[in-house]
């Protein structure tokens, strides 16, 4: 099984790595539209701005092929996000692919909320094995609200979207890589998708 990693320059790339090698898979990390569309799982991950990080995608041609692939993607914390209609960071338009927009939690709550946050409500195979309540890692100051693309839930400030699924597309706002067993095991799912 070939699993590619989009390298856009917005990743924490290596925790990804050192998660999927730690279940026994290896990932290769790449630009190239080619070696993505040929791959049997795509894993397009992201941290930073939404706006420079569409720049980035736009540049590589990458805005194009990343909507257009049939084999299972997920996209993890900004990766999500970019996946949505548009983003309130940056004014920013992303990929389409879920029909929402982020938004900004409000001056009411600290941001970005950092830390384990519960995630609940799952509607999903990519959820297999962990339990209702499971603690997952988040780092973020923007949300997806809940939508009909909602496969999980988490609340801070307001109940959100903490994960989305549209035909092969899955997005998580946390991060699996550092969410000990339970986002070891989301990993491990999304990889015998």
């Amino acid at each position: 099984m070939k699993t590619t990693i989009i390298d856009y320059g917005a990743g924490n790339i290596q925790s990804i790595l050192f998660a999927l090698s730690r279940l026994g898979f290896e990932a290769t990390l790449s630009a190239d539209a080619d070696e993505i569309r040929n791959s049997d799982k795509v894993i397009f991950p992201g941290v930073g701005e939404a706006s420079s990080a569409m720049d980035k995608l736009k540049a590589t041609g990458l805005d194009e092929v990343i909507p257009e692939l049939k084999q299972p993607v997920l996209g993890i914390c900004l990766g999500m996000q970019l996946m949505c209609r548009s983003s309130e960071e940056g004014n920013t338009d992303g990929l389409g692919i879920f029909d929402v927009e982020v938004r900004r939690f409000s001056q009411k709550v600290k941001v970005p909320q950092v830390g384990w946050n519960t995630i609940f409500g799952y509607n999903s195979s990519l959820f297999n094995g962990i339990s209702e309540n499971e603690y997952m890692y988040l780092v973020h100051s923007f949300y997806a609200p809940v939508s009909n693309d909602t496969i999980a839930l988490s609340e801070y400030e307001t109940e959100y979207s903490v994960a989305l699924q549209k035909n092969n597309f899955y997005g998580v706002q946390f991060h699996p890589e550092k969410s000990s067993k339970a986002g070891a095991q989301l990993l491990k799912n999304f990889l015998e998708l």
